[in-house]
């Protein structure tokens, strides 16, 4: 068989679906066991690429990249620190003032534990069929087992220990990518052929500014939302409304969970503190910056970078919260983004791309 004949036996030849639903199972089964070691490289990635900028400076006033760096990622982990401290704090005035809340908080929840309380009795009385509970058997014996908390802490030392040990290598791998980004990327395109390489190197650059954009958009919109939430909230007098504005409004960021979560916070606090209007006010501010943040803001900032039609990004977010939970719905859709762009540049995967496309 000649050589063109043979290119034209391979070009036309169908696609063996019990390899591809083997070899897509063993890809899925892989991210599942090793949900936390990918999550660390690819948030190692996310931060290494927020830290280039700084790098890049440091770079023009004459500091060597190892040097520069280095201070990039100490820049990282004290930023990270003053975080944790100053949420730890306000966490811990809040409890302190809790029990001052807790008789409102009570007696704004009361009435609804009553109602529930009175619906549950009168639905088992018709269920039974009678206006009074029935009585339970007297030899009913009833045998409940719990395990010991000294079963339980192995297990949950050796999840702790294994996340903590996962969390610790996020510094050494921003670090090594900072330092050795160019020469990764520059290996990277040589393994392809000779005619690869120039549609290798586009996508890898694609893919890097897709994810700058990804970063600068949700941190410059989650600004803009923090400010004003944080500015109404003191307008209405939220307790702690300069920690609950900045919680609510980059929880308003989580799609589709976003204004759900960015409730939770404003109207926890203000259970009992404020006025059903003032409440009221306070969750219409969280609902009106939401929308205008997710319809006006974010395709303005992300739109023409991402390119996801609303069911692939639906169904990007159900797939991988359900591989990997909380950390899949942060990273789903910068994943499916660089999927998309993979998918466009390679011939045979391009009908995918236009399935994920708007």
């Amino acid at each position: 068989m000649s050589e063109s004949a043979e290119i034209r036996s391979v070009a036309t030849r169908k696609p063996n679906w019990p390899e591809i639903v083997i070899a897509v199972g063993v890809l899925v089964a892989f991210c599942y066991f090793a949900e936390w070691e990918l999550a660390v490289v690819l948030v190692s990635m996310l931060l290494a690429y927020i830290l280039t900028p700084v790098v890049d400076l440091l770079s023009w006033a004459k500091v060597p990249s190892g040097v520069g760096s280095a201070i990039a990622v100490l820049l990282l982990v004290g930023a990270g620190y003053g975080v944790a401290y100053f949420s730890y704090n306000q966490a811990s005035s809040f409890v302190d003032n809790l029990p001052k809340y807790s008789k409102e908080i009570g007696s704004v929840v009361r009435p609804f534990r009553q109602r529930a309380e009175t619906f549950q009795h009168n639905t088992e009385s018709a269920l039974r069929g009678t206006e009074f509970p029935a009585t339970p058997p007297v030899n009913t014996v009833q045998i409940r087992t719990e395990s010991s908390w000294t079963d339980q802490l192995p297990h949950e030392v050796g999840s702790f220990s294994r996340e903590v040990l996962a969390l610790s290598f996020i510094p050494f791998l921003v670090y090594f990518m900072l330092t050795w980004g160019h020469h990764a990327r520059a290996a990277t395109v040589m393994l392809f052929s000779m005619k690869n390489r120039h549609a290798a190197y586009t996508t890898l650059g694609l893919i890097s500014s897709m994810i700058r954009s990804f970063i600068l958009g949700n941190f410059l919109v989650g600004l803009f939302i923090s400010a004003v939430s944080t500015l109404v909230f003191a307008m209405l007098h939220v307790p702690f409304f300069y920690v609950v504005g900045v919680i609510s409004g980059f929880l308003s960021l989580v799609p589709y969970l976003g204004l759900l979560l960015a409730m939770i916070a404003p109207v926890t606090v203000s259970l009992g503190q404020l006025s059903s209007s003032g409440l009221l006010a306070a969750v219409l501010a969280v609902a009106v910056l939401h929308l205008l943040g997710i319809n006006v803001l974010y395709p303005k900032f992300l739109g023409s970078r991402l390119r996801l039609n609303p069911l692939a990004v639906t169904v990007a977010l159900l797939f991988w919260g359900w591989l990997w939970g909380a950390m899949g719905l942060v990273l789903a859709i910068p994943i499916t983004a660089a999927m998309k762009i993979i998918f466009d540049h390679v011939e045979a995967l391009q009908p995918y791309g236009n399935w994920l496309g708007e």
